[in-house]
């Protein structure tokens, strides 16, 4: 699974700075040396105004600030951040990650994690 991650602050203005985040997994993700995370981040509109990737460390643990840009649509916006290149939801019912493991795992479910992020205009 994505790490957990913040959205800091959870609420800004077109131009402020928002920051995403995550701490360090006690798991042991083992997500490797050149890992990055994907941010996405789509207005209320619908339109994304944020996709990115930007260094994650091995325990999943990553910062990566932003502008909100001038073209974004004011009101709830959703972040979504998640292992690049990392297939931790496998469709298939296979888990790519443990190919190794004695026993197949079966997924149920998977959904996207999303935190929400209030834009407001400035002033």
């Amino acid at each position: 699974m994505p790490p957990p991650y913040s959205v800091i602050p959870s609420s800004a203005a077109i131009g402020e700075t928002v920051t995403v985040e995550a701490q360090d997994s006690e798991c042991d993700p083992s997500y490797g040396e050149n890992a990055e995370i994907d941010v996405n981040v789509t207005d209320a509109g619908g339109k994304r105004i944020i996709s990115t990737t930007a260094p994650m460390n091995d325990a999943g643990g990553f910062t990566y600030s932003f502008q909100v840009p001038s073209s974004a649509t004011p009101r709830k916006a959703a972040v979504e951040a998640y292992p690049h290149d990392v297939d931790w939801c496998d469709d298939t019912g296979k888990n790519n990650r443990v190919s190794a493991a004695e026993k197949l795992l079966i997924r149920a479910s998977c959904a996207a994690r999303i935190e929400p992020l209030l834009i407001t205009v400035p002033g």
